[in-house]
C-alpha cells in the first residue's frame, strides 16, 4: 500500500528501521501542515473578495486572489452581478398609450396582455394608486409588460409636471409620486377695459386662469359685476412654466396692479420667513378682507339694497335689504367669510337658504338656492370662498338668482357700501424684507404699463 500524500510504503519502515519511520512521519505532518495554511489562504482570500464591491476593477484585487477563486475571477462575479440587474432592469418592452373616450382601466390593461388580478392589486394597494381611477381622455400612460410577468412598470402622467410611477417588487406593487420642477419665466402684460375684463384680458393674451386670479386678489376691494368702469386699466406680472424649453402652464402672479374708477391698487406676491405666503400692498398691509365683497363671481346686480322697493310677485311694498345677483342656474355661490353654518335649509320666501355665523358680530345670508354643497350641514364651518350652494329660482323667486344679505349685530347692511374689517397685516418683523423682496416686482410693474401707453398711441 502507498500513502501518494506522504510519499512512503510500509515496505520503507522495514528498510529504514525506527529512523526511516521518523522521517516518514515528518513527512505526513509536514503535509498536513501544509494542507491546513493553504485552506486558511484560501478562506481569507474568499472572505475579502466576499466584502470587496461587485463593481470592483479587477486591477485592485492581488494575482493570488483573482485566481484562487475556484470556477470563476472576481471580475466574473462582478460582470455576472451586473449582468442580472441589467437583465432584470430591461426585462419586457415599453407600451405607450393614449387614454380615449370610452376608456377603461380594465379595457386598457386586457388590450396590453396584463391580467385583472394584478389591476386588482394595483388599486387595492391604495394611496397614489388610486389616482388611477381617475383617467380620462388624453391622458398617457407608460406601461413596461412582458408575456409571462405581465406589468412589470407603469407610468402615469397626471400633468406635465406630475406623473405616478408603479413599480413591481417581491411584496407586489409600490407607488411613488414623481415631481418635475419646470423653469420659471416672468412674464409682463398690461391692458385697458373698453367692454369687459374678459374681452381686455383676451386682448392682452393673459391665460383664462391668470385673469381669475387676477379678480381674486383685488375681489375683496373691488366688486368686478358693479364697479368695472369703461377705461380702467391693469398691469400684471406672472409666471410661465417651461419643460425642456416647452412652456407646459402658469405659474404664480407675483405683481399686479388694478386701476378702478380713477383709484389705483397695486398688490405683490411675498412669502415670509415661516413659508407664509399672501399678497401685500406696497406698505404691507394684506389685500385680504374679513369678507370677499362678492358671494358670485362675475355676475349682474339685478336687485340693490331698498328699503322702499315693491316685491315683484307680493306686488307690495317691502323692504329688500339685500342685494339679488342674477346668474345662471347652477353658478356656484361661495362664502364671504370664515365661520359656522346655522342654518341650512328651508326659509320661507327665502327657498332653500344657507345663513353664516363669522364671530359674534357678523352674519351673512344666501337665499332661493338651487342645490347645496355635498357634506355641508348646520353646524359646518367654512372658509372663505368655499362653494357653499348653487343658484337657483326656491321661494318667492320669478328667475334664477341669488339672494345675498350682510349683518352686523343683527341689522342689516348694505353689502355693496358697507366697510368691511381687513386682515392682520404683516408683521413688523418682516417689513424690511419685505420692501426689499418687492422693490423690483413693483419696477417691473411701472415697465408694464408702458404698454398700455404704447397701445394708446399707437
Amino acid at each position: 500500500m502507498r500513502d501518494y500524500k506522504s510519499g512512503w510504503h510500509p515496505g520503507r519502515i522495514r528498510k529504514h528501521g525506527t529512523r526511516g519511520l521518523h522521517w516518514a512521519l515528518l513527512g505526513a505532518v509536514s503535509g498536513l501542515a501544509l494542507g491546513f495554511f493553504s485552506l486558511t489562504s484560501y478562506d481569507a482570500n474568499a472572505l475579502r473578495i466576499k466584502d470587496l464591491p461587485l463593481d470592483l476593477p479587477t486591477s485592485t484585487l492581488s494575482e493570488s486572489a483573482r485566481r484562487e477563486i475556484p470556477g470563476e475571477s472576481a471580475a466574473g462575479i462582478s460582470q455576472t452581478a451586473k449582468s442580472t440587474a441589467v437583465d432584470h432592469e430591461q426585462r419586457g418592452s415599453w407600451h405607450d398609450v393614449t387614454v380615449k373616450s370610452g376608456d377603461s382601466l380594465a379595457r386598457i390593461f386586457t388590450k396590453q396582455g396584463v391580467p385583472p388580478r394584478q389591476l386588482h392589486d394595483i388599486i387595492a394597494s391604495g394611496g397614489l394608486a388610486k389616482k388611477l381611477t381617475r383617467i380620462y381622455p388624453g391622458q398617457k400612460l407608460r406601461m413596461r409588460t412582458t408575456p409571462e410577468d405581465g406589468l412589470l412598470e407603469l407610468l402615469y402622467e397626471i400633468d406635465a409636471l406630475n406623473q405616478v410611477q408603479i413599480t413591481r417588487s417581491e411584496s407586489g406593487y409600490d407607488a411613488q409620486l414623481i415631481v418635475r420642477v419646470p423653469e420659471r419665466r416672468s412674464v409682463r402684460s398690461a391692458g385697458t377695459i373698453d367692454n369687459s375684463l374678459f374681452v381686455a384680458a383676451q386682448q392682452a393674451r393673459l391665460p383664462e386662469n391668470i385673469t381669475m386670479e387676477l379678480a381674486g386678489i383685488f375681489g375683496w376691494d373691488i366688486d368686478f359685476a358693479l364697479d368695472i368702469r369703461h377705461g380702467d386699466q391693469f398691469a400684471i406680472i406672472y409666471e410661465e412654466l417651461y419643460l425642456d424649453g416647452e412652456r407646459v402652464g402658469t405659474g404664480n402672479i407675483l405683481a399686479a396692479e388694478f386701476t378702478n374708477n380713477g383709484k389705483v391698487y397695486q398688490a405683490v406676491r411675498y412669502t415670509d420667513r415661516q413659508g407664509r405666503t399672501d399678497y401685500y400692498s406696497p406698505d404691507g398691509h394684506s389685500m385680504r378682507k374679513t369678507f370677499l365683497r362678492s358671494p358670485v363671481a362675475f355676475s349682474r346686480i339685478s336687485s340693490r339694497f331698498s328699503l322702499g322697493r315693491k316685491h315683484p310677485i307680493l306686488n307690495k311694498i317691502r323692504a329688500h335689504k339685500g342685494v339679488d345677483y342674477a346668474a345662471a342656474r347652477g353658478t356656484p355661490v361661495k362664502a364671504t367669510g370664515n365661520g359656522k353654518i346655522v342654518l341650512r335649509g328651508k326659509k320661507g320666501g327665502y327657498g332653500k337658504t344657507v345663513v353664516i355665523k363669522h364671530g359674534s358680530n357678523y352674519s351673512t345670508l344666501y337665499a332661493h338656492l338651487n342645490s347645496y354643497t355635498r357634506g355641508l350641514r348646520t353646524g359646518s364651518r367654512v372658509q372663505q370662498g368655499q362653494i357653499i350652494g348653487y343658484v337657483g329660482s326656491t321661494g318667492l323667486a320669478t328667475g334664477p338668482h341669488l339672494h345675498y344679505e350682510f349683518r352686523v349685530n343683527g341689522v342689516h347692511r348694505n353689502p355693496l357700501t358697507v366697510k368691511l374689517p381687513d386682515a392682520a397685516p404683516l408683521p413688523k418683523k418682516y417689513r424690511q424684507d419685505f420692501k426689499l423682496a418687492t422693490e423690483n416686482l413693483l419696477a417691473q410693474l411701472e415697465l408694464a404699463k408702458t404698454r398700455i401707453v404704447a397701445l394708446r398711441d399707437h
